[in-house]
């Protein structure tokens, strides 16, 4: 699937080739095999690194139709959906922090739902829980889900499950849960797992939804990014009482720190054989604690 994001001709113009490569550099981080550009001046003159291979007719068309405008700059990224989609908007948010375009006078809430309920997972060939597996379905497919599913693929199941936003931040995120016994063991079912797995993993809880349970739901909030936004900063580890380091260590409790192998013992704890063996040396001698 390709994806195209496009800037106004007035920003467009201010960017220049350098600055083009460097959006490819940054859309290659973010995920994406390469990012296609077309760009249009004031003049009419039009440069791509797609030139040469399409010809400049057919790049004018192509611009023409994904922009329906005579001038501008175009971005392209063909990928799967999320990947294409996660990349374009780090792009976005990118050349509006550049050319200043966010307001950040006010804040800008809004609400996602219709997530959908499963997603595809190629390395293990099954589907997946975008959310969790105790998700609920949206009443209109429930029918369907417990069906023979003919009319429609699990892909275009939504969830009852929601997001709050605030400035582009999650604020929080929930779902309603499953409460049907029947419901929750065809969402294993769809899921992969077997009568007898689901039994032995989850029996409890299936047996528990026999019982009646009522429509329940919940939300959780991150409130270390509400906090991060009432003070106005956009690090996250401004708000954090005691943040890490991007190496995982907490400086202001020198964590992790070393460990007696007595400690290891009494919490069943086996270390690399590395690191076995410097304390075969010593009983008493404190190591470092590679798991």
């Amino acid at each position: 699937m390709t994806i195209v994001y496009r800037l106004a001709e007035s920003f467009a113009e201010l960017l220049s080739r350098g600055k083009l490569d460097k959006l490819t550099s940054m859309a290659k981080k973010a995920g994406a095999k390469g990012l296609v550009w077309i760009k249009v001046d004031e003049s009419g003159a039009l440069t791509s690194p797609i030139l040469k291979a399409l010809g400049e007719e057919k790049c004018q068309k192509l611009f023409s139709a994904l922009t329906n405008a005579k001038k501008g700059l175009a971005l392209l990224v063909a990928d799967t959906y999320d990947t294409a989609s996660s990349v374009l908007s780090s792009l976005r948010l990118h050349l509006g922090r550049e050319f200043e375009l966010i307001d950040t006078s006010k804040d800008a809430f809004c609400w996602v739902t219709d997530f959908p309920l499963l997603e595809y997972a190629p390395e293990e060939k099954r589907w997946v829980a975008r959310h969790h597996p105790f998700t609920m379905v949206k009443d209109e497919f429930v029918d369907n889900l417990l069906g023979d599913k003919q009319n429609q693929s699990p892909d275009t199941y939504l969830a009852k499950a929601y997001d709050l936003v605030c400035n582009g931040y999650e604020l929080a995120g929930g779902s309603v849960r499953i409460h049907k016994n029947e419901v929750q063991q065809e969402m294993f079912n769809l899921l992969g797992m077997s009568k007898e797995e689901a039994e032995a993993k989850f029996g409890f809880f299936l047996e528990a939804l026999k019982y009646g349970t009522p429509p329940h739901g919940g939300i959780a909030w991150g409130m270390d990014r509400l906090s991060m936004i009432l003070c106005g900063t956009d690090a996250i580890r401004d708000v954090i009482a005691f943040p890490k380091t991007t190496k995982a260590t907490d400086l202001m409790a020198k964590a992790p720190s070393r460990v007696e192998q007595q400690q290891l013992l009494e919490l069943g704890i086996r270390l690399a054989p590395s690191v076995e063996k410097k304390l075969a040396e010593g009983e008493s001698t404190p190591v470092d604690n590679e798991l």
